[in-house]
């Protein structure tokens, strides 16, 4: 188990320099994790391979928590990056699915690390952990701009949440052995059917309580 999240907010590196010292830290936690699992990871051992000293590294990140939280926040800003407007000739609620199941994909491919970054994530104290707080954000614009969401309601907000929860969910079963990549699929794109079909922008809306 990774250790619970210090009550004390992670220094922010400002100069270029800090900036690059910090990816080298996240680079070399993720390919350890990748290797090893989270368990089997040691700060110094994270400190050693990314050439820093070990005061260093705990000065970014307090805990093995805000280290492999920061990691999952990056992952998750690469896929932020791939979320774009929906095409005119193009399902919105499709383009979700397939952008999360891409990811389930990348995921799975390195296991070790994803369950890492899962665990950490769910430890995560959001008043301590930044990090927590920048993931949960980035997942949900993703979504709305991929729904084509530029102004969305408080019932948007539930909706997509619901379905960032059940992806969550669905990798989780999948990554403790549950269940296929197959009913993955099945379930994720089931879920993005049946709750973002309730958006507000949707082209035949199903009544939904606020």
């Amino acid at each position: 188990m990774p250790r619970i999240a210090e009550a004390r907010p992670a220094a922010e590196p400002s100069s270029q320099e800090q900036k690059a010292r910090q990816r080298r830290i996240l680079r070399a936690a993720a390919g350890l994790a990748a290797e090893r699992g989270l368990d089997r990871v040691q700060m110094h051992d994270v400190a050693k391979e990314a050439g820093v000293a070990i005061a260093t590294l705990y000065r970014y990140f307090p805990s093995k928590t805000h280290l492999f939280t920061a990691v999952m926040a990056e992952q998750v800003e690469q896929l932020d990056k791939l979320a774009r407007p929906p095409r005119s000739d193009q399902d919105p609620v499709d383009a979700v699915c397939e952008l999360l199941l891409r990811s389930t994909r990348q995921l799975l491919s390195k296991p070790l690390l994803a369950s890492a970054m899962m665990q950490s994530n769910v430890q995560a104290n959001a008043a301590t952990v930044n990090e927590a707080i920048r993931i949960d954000k980035m997942m949900n614009e993703a979504v709305f701009r991929m729904l084509g969401l530029e102004s969305p309601t408080a019932r948007d907000v539930r909706l997509v949440s619901l379905v960032i929860e059940c992806w969550y969910g669905m990798l989780s079963s999948a990554l403790n052995g549950r269940i296929s990549m197959a009913d993955v699929e099945v379930e994720i794109r089931l879920a993005c059917g049946l709750l973002l079909a309730a958006r507000s922008n949707a082209p035949d809306q199903t009544s939904l309580d606020d």
